[in-house]
């Protein structure tokens, strides 16, 4: 149980500083100079803890590994970051946006799921899907 439990423990935890450090980013600042310094930090910690963890893998080897999905992401995420910065400064509230976001994510990852990796959908989730639309409406009233 442990294993499916700790890795959503990490990304709620993750998550709520991450919106608390997007909506304390100084809107004197350009965002992408914040990203720049958000994503140098992110690369040392990064590297640092993959020589603590590699146990004697080869770092050229380790990295020969990658394929296209890891380039993407890195350009992906820094859209992720924007969005948040960006709908900090034009005025949403921390208690709307992360749920508007994910909601809408959750309802487009159904549907993606379903339509290229032929997983199921459920008539519970398209359901879901219903009322996650009719609580946005109800959480951006």
């Amino acid at each position: 149980m442990w294993e499916l439990t700790y890795p959503i423990l990490i990304i709620v935890l993750s998550n709520t500083v991450y919106n608390i450090c997007a909506k304390s980013t100084s809107a004197e600042i350009n965002a992408f100079a914040s990203l720049t310094i958000t994503y140098t930090v992110a690369a040392i910690v990064s590297f640092a803890v993959f020589l603590i963890t590699a146990k004697g893998k080869g770092i050229a080897a380790e990295f020969g590994k990658a394929n296209w999905a890891s380039f993407i992401l890195g350009i992906v995420i820094i859209g992720l970051e924007i969005g948040y910065i960006l709908a900090y400064r034009n005025g949403w509230k921390m208690n709307a946006v992360s749920v508007t976001a994910n909601i809408a994510l959750a309802v487009v990852l159904i549907v993606i799921a379903f339509l290229f990796y032929k997983e199921t959908m459920t008539i519970k989730q398209i359901v879901g899907m219903i009322l996650c639309a009719g609580g946005l409406i109800l959480i951006n009233l």
